[in-house]
């Protein structure tokens, strides 16, 4: 492999692991060997920031229980394949593949190693040792949209965006929701870099909405480049995945924070124990896989209270970002009035929403 291939073992000890009992997994003695694959740098706030933050809140919560190692910066496509498989032949008996990309590698690969359980996050395809995980971001999003439609003055926003998949127009979507919800004047405006993670392109991205005179920027990347250009032009930015607020002190309103450590740390347990079972969960604020970032001082007390409330609504299960009439940009409604976006539907999602005034890429 390259020299960007960095393994990282920890939380090494004595102990037995317990048999596993679900027949795909092998019996195995001593800490349980879990790997982990990331799609972008560590680094210090990002998705994959927030990803191994949930390994090391893993590793600590099962001392002496497991053993964990990563790859970062792993490309989607042939590498990927690679990079699992090597895991898989190397002990590992629990692999998380953390990037949408992964997914058909993990795929090809767990039928290959019928003794080791596979997790992948943002995915829909499973096996018989292969489930997926994801987390109900748009849920924050809408949020993030609320506080960006009450602190904008020009009522454009911009969107700096990786790929039109539907977990990402989920978001750009909740968040015109969420703004026009506060604000009918909203203007979205997306420019698509094509990639998860590359600081400069989203730079140049931000730039030029700023130039459109987007006031507050958001973004599904995941470098801080965003935030740190929102602060540099003195406009606001709402981050993602991370907190950032560190790299833009004044700009920074707020962010949706993903934190999977307790998830790790449960499919851990279960592993150990013999009783996982490959499967799916979509978890959101309720489940504590979503969370928002504080709030700048610069927001006025009543937006505070506001957001508050319907950030508290949707954890209860009483508000739901997709409920009531949804049209489409180009007028067609995609929800009747009174009902709720089912999970099957945001998982279709291929059309931007009313007040995204950009065109989505031609397929």
């Amino acid at each position: 492999m390259t020299t960007r291939r960095q393994f990282v073992q920890a939380s090494v000890a004595g102990g037995t692991l317990a048999g596993l009992g679900v027949p795909a997994l092998a019996q195995s003695s001593g800490p349980l060997k879990i790997g982990f694959v990331y799609v972008s740098p560590i680094g210090d706030a990002g998705w994959t920031t927030q990803h191994n933050m949930g390994r090391l809140e893993m590793e600590k919560a099962l001392a002496g229980k497991v053993t964990t190692s990563f790859v970062e910066k792993v490309t989607e496509g042939a590498d990927t394949e690679r990079v699992i498989r090597e895991m898989a032949t190397s002990g590992h008996r629990l692999i998380f593949a953390t990037s949408f990309g992964y997914m058909n590698a993990v795929e090809k690969v767990s039928k290959e190693f019928p003794k080791v359980a596979f997790m992948h996050a943002t995915g829909y395809k499973s096996g018989p040792n292969f489930g997926n995980y994801n987390a109900r971001f748009y849920e924050g999003r809408y949020i993030a949209g609320m506080v960006a439609g009450r602190m904008t003055k020009s009522n454009i926003l911009g969107y700096v965006a990786a790929f039109p998949i539907p977990e990402v127009l989920q978001g750009i979507n909740s968040f015109t929701r969420g703004a026009r919800s506060v604000n009918p004047k909203i203007d979205v405006r997306v420019i698509w870099v094509n990639s998860w993670y590359d600081p400069g392109k989203e730079r140049e991205a931000a730039l030029t909405l700023i130039a459109q005179k987007a006031d507050v920027l958001t973004h599904h990347t995941d470098s801080t480049a965003v935030v740190q250009a929102a602060e540099e032009k003195a406009v606001f930015a709402c981050g993602y995945h991370s907190d950032m607020s560190k790299y833009g002190p004044k700009a920074h309103l707020t962010a949706t924070t993903h934190h999977w450590g307790a998830y790790y740390t449960k499919i851990a347990q279960e592993v150990i124990a013999g009783t996982w079972k490959a499967g799916t969960i979509w978890g959101g604020m309720k489940d504590g896989f979503i969370k928002m970032a504080p709030l700048n001082a610069s927001i006025p007390a009543a937006v505070k209270d506001q957001v508050t409330k319907v950030e508290a609504d949707i954890r209860a299960g009483k508000f739901h970002p997709f409920s009531g009439s949804v049209m489409d940009q180009d007028g067609k409604e995609r929800l009747g009035a009174g009902k709720t976006m089912s999970d099957e539907e945001l998982g279709k999602m291929n059309y931007y929403v009313q007040g995204v005034t950009s065109k989505l890429p031609k397929s």
